[in-house]
């Protein structure tokens, strides 16, 4: 057998590129997928649910926009080698970026609480009740990182991306209308009607959040992707946009197909999956169902993963999925605390939990544009990147996206308080 044509197809610069971006691939693909966790995968059900195929414009946005952050997080992390809030601590100072971290801190740590809320609410869905599911959870999050490595992290939370397409396969077997859908996407019909408006506000707000701009930056750095290689972490953060946008495209296809089409009201995934059995097929509801399992658990250990990175980097103590408990206790025991406390509370039956994740969600608007203008100022700042600020091109989309977010976090306060 001749295999000189192997031998070539192996030696080509398409194959080696593509071998090389398989070995940064990681970061933006993680980060991106996070954002459909419990709380996101509940806004797109709802969406599809009380306004039909009518909102699945909004996902042609909101790829530019996320590509753009995530593009700039990976850029920043490459170039300076440096985390987000270790870059905010040198840009601001201690005072200002402590307080930040705070409010960060209890943010995240409401989005903590419905991961794991969703673990319970996922489990229950499968007969599991959430006194074994959730301590359950909790072990295997917190062993994944106190056992792996970032390499072996970075695989599981991968292999957690692709399942995924679970609900891709949901969204086919729901059998929608494919015209309708196009013709939504292509010419939308845009409601001014307050309900409209806080739901739109609503699947911006789930897609960007303040947490994925350090988690993106920090895993790069600790992945130490090489500034040669930056090219191909940019295509796997405006792949991660692109693939995350289309999961949740086809959360509001299934749902906008099935539930709406039928008039049936519901008010949580766990009524989604039990409305789609008669609908949609038994398959289906099930998918749904393991979707939801995934994103909260996959959810579950990157938000606290996440929170010790930028709490750590900011006041100065070591950090890393890869090194142990001696070399960074302050890393890994705020990893555990977070997990531990989540536990606790959503055991608690009379837990206030819609007001705290109320609370996290106001926290998250608030910071919202604070971050965004300190990744923009950081960015531009030649001591800082070089050659590789911002061009002006970059700048006019990369502002316009801060300040369409800073509108619509104003947008979502205002309509909670008024």
């Amino acid at each position: 057998m001749d295999f000189t044509i192997f031998r070539r197809l192996f030696k080509s610069p398409a194959f080696l590129s593509f071998i090389i971006f398989l070995s940064v691939m990681g970061p933006g693909i993680i980060t991106a997928n996070v954002d459909n966790d419990a709380g996101g995968i509940t806004t797109y059900s709802l969406a599809g649910s009380q306004f039909g195929y009518s909102l699945l414009w909004t996902f042609i946005p909101m790829i530019i926009a996320l590509a753009v952050i995530q593009e700039m997080g990976v850029r920043m992390g490459i170039v300076s080698g440096k985390g987000l809030a270790d870059l905010i601590r040198e840009k601001v100072g201690i005072k200002f970026t402590f307080l930040m971290m705070i409010a960060l801190l209890m943010a995240n740590f409401g989005n903590v609480l419905a991961e794991f809320s969703g673990i319970a609410v996922s489990a229950g869905i499968f007969g599991v009740p959430r006194f074994i599911a959730l301590p359950a959870a909790a072990l295997f999050v917190w062993l994944l990182v106190v056992k792996g490595n970032y390499k072996s992290v970075e695989k599981v939370f991968l292999l957690a991306s692709s399942l995924y397409l679970s609900y891709i396969v949901a969204g086919f077997l729901a059998g929608p209308n494919w015209g309708l859908a196009a013709n939504s996407v292509i010419l939308p019909q845009v409601s001014l009607s307050t309900a409209y408006i806080t739901m739109v506000i609503g699947i911006v707000g789930t897609t960007i959040a303040p947490w994925m701009m350090f988690y993106i930056q920090s895993s790069v750095v600790e992945k130490g992707i090489s500034l040669k290689n930056l090219k191909y972490s940019k295509i796997d953060a405006i792949f991660g946009a692109i693939v995350v946008n289309i999961v949740a495209f086809f959360i509001v296809l299934a749902c906008a197909a099935t539930i709406y089409t039928n008039g049936i009201q519901v008010t949580n995934v766990a009524d989604v999956s039990n409305a789609l059995v008669p609908l949609a097929g038994h398959y289906a509801s099930i998918l749904f169902a393991f979707g939801f399992l995934n994103a909260s658990l996959f959810a579950a250990s990157i938000l606290p993963l996440s929170t010790a990175y930028y709490v750590c980097e900011s006041l100065g103590f070591e950090a890393g999925v890869s090194k142990g408990f001696r070399e960074a206790p302050v890393f890994h025991g705020l990893y555990l605390g977070l997990i531990i406390l989540a536990v606790i509370i959503i055991m608690i039956p009379s837990v206030p939990l819609l007001t705290i994740l109320f609370l996290s969600q106001v926290a998250n608007g608030l910071l919202l544009p604070f971050v965004l203008i300190l990744m923009l100022l950081i960015i531009n700042d030649k001591r800082v990147m070089g050659k590789y600020v911002n061009s002006r091109l970059f700048n006019f989309i990369a502002i316009a996206t801060v300040l369409t977010v800073m509108g619509l976090s104003v947008g979502l306060l205002a309509t909670i308080f008024f």
